[in-house]
């Protein structure tokens, strides 16, 4: 058991390493929004669709990588999904329009597809349960740092060469995961435990087919979705909410944005701590409940137009929720499958992107409103109250 423990941090700190693609490749350039709009001569809404451009590319990436995964192996997904996501991010250090600039984030954002969606297959190829709860979590404990630093790094990065050089270090940093990850995760290749070797030849199809047909497991797909919809709604209107609205400057919106990640790390902590005394399930439920009573908080915090230090709890604690909900659902939703973990993760990270990335979109043309914003997370949030039940009423018919 001893040395087991070992193991399992240093492929949850490689795994997380690879997983903080993800909130880099979101957080890093949002400081940047207003440098990158005078430079390419658009305005920042115009920058912002990016952000919604990459959520939806990446939920593609992740449907046709998942299954492949399965069929092909992790190992050869995972680095050509890093490979592209560095060729598309040095393309883009030397993009002048906005038109490459979205084109490249496209396929930036499918190669990043390629490589987050075996992140939790490989989780499952080992473990399972509570102690895929556990592992989940601590991935989770490690990676929520990436939100927090990425800002101030992006920041310093614009100050240091301008925004393109975000996307140099976006490139430089893909590259490095391929060697930690072929050290630790994939040192074992050919054993039989660690990874899941190549698998017999499933179409696609009827591999995505076999993962829907089990019912008991979709409503955490809508769950997920739902709660990450919040996240990043909240990430696509972070610059206008506190530079435009509050007026923050750069390194005041750093450390704003910072105060959700601290939050999102005491409740990745805390759900670790409780996770052997309540159970996976029961702290999703009470971290959902939790983020809909903030969110309602932060809706008449809007609608009173109070200050920053009323304004900022409620946000933080919606926000910061979120890293007690998601390690959850994925260990819930995983547990249910032994053979297309790879398909089923896709499909979770595919409808949490997807579904994420048309609301990000669709939330982008909202008026200039904080009040509007958050009207959004609270829809979103009700769509996670509603899987919630959905779940229980399940559960209960079972029994």
């Amino acid at each position: 058991m001893a040395s087991r423990t070992p193991s399992h941090f240093s492929l949850a700190v490689v795994l997380a390493l690879t997983a903080a693609i993800g909130p880099f490749s979101l957080d890093a350039y949002l400081p940047a929004f207003p440098a990158m709009a005078e430079s390419l001569g658009v305005s920042i809404s115009d920058v912002s669709l990016s952000v919604s451009v990459y959520i939806f590319t990446m939920s593609i990436g992740q449907l046709v990588g998942g299954p492949l995964s399965d069929q092909l192996g992790r190992q050869k997904i995972m680095f050509s999904g890093l490979i592209i996501y560095s060729v598309a991010s040095l393309l883009i250090w030397q993009s002048e329009q906005l038109e490459s600039v979205l084109a490249l984030r496209a396929l930036q954002a499918f190669g990043a597809g390629w490589t987050l969606v075996s992140v939790p297959a490989l989780v499952r190829d080992r473990v399972q349960g509570v102690e895929a709860a556990r592992l989940f979590s601590l991935i989770g404990l490690i990676m929520v740092v990436a939100p927090g630093i990425a800002p101030t790094v992006g920041g310093a990065l614009l100050t240091l060469g301008g925004w393109s050089f975000i996307f140099l270090f976006l490139a430089l940093y893909a590259l490095l995961v391929i060697p930690l990850l072929k050290i630790v995760a994939f040192k074992d290749t050919g054993k039989a435990a660690p990874t899941r070797a190549p698998g017999p030849k499933v179409s696609i199809f009827k591999r995505y087919a076999q993962v829907l047909a089990t019912r008991q497991a979709l409503p955490f797909l809508f769950w997920q979705a739902a709660s990450f919809s919040v996240l990043m709604i909240f990430v696509t209107h972070a610059s206008f909410i506190y530079q435009t609205h509050f007026g923050a400057n750069e390194h005041t919106f750093g450390l704003l944005f910072g105060a959700n990640v601290i939050v999102m790390l005491l409740a990745n902590l805390t759900n670790r701590s409780l996770l052997e005394r309540f159970g996976s399930r029961r702290i999703l439920r009470a971290a959902t409940c939790i983020q809909a009573a903030s969110i309602a908080a932060l809706l008449l915090a809007s609608l009173f137009d109070a200050p920053l230090y009323l304004f900022l709890p409620a946000m933080v604690m919606s926000i910061g929720m979120v890293g007690a909900i998601a390690p959850n659902i994925q260990a819930s939703f995983i547990e249910y499958f032994g053979v297309n973990s790879g398909t089923a993760a896709a499909l979770l990270g595919a409808s949490q992107f997807g579904i994420a990335g048309i609301v990000s979109a669709l939330s982008s043309r909202l008026p200039a409103s904080v009040t509007a914003v958050v009207l959004a997370m609270a829809a979103c949030s009700a769509v996670s109250l509603w899987m919630l039940m959905l779940s229980l009423r399940q559960e209960r018919a079972r029994t």
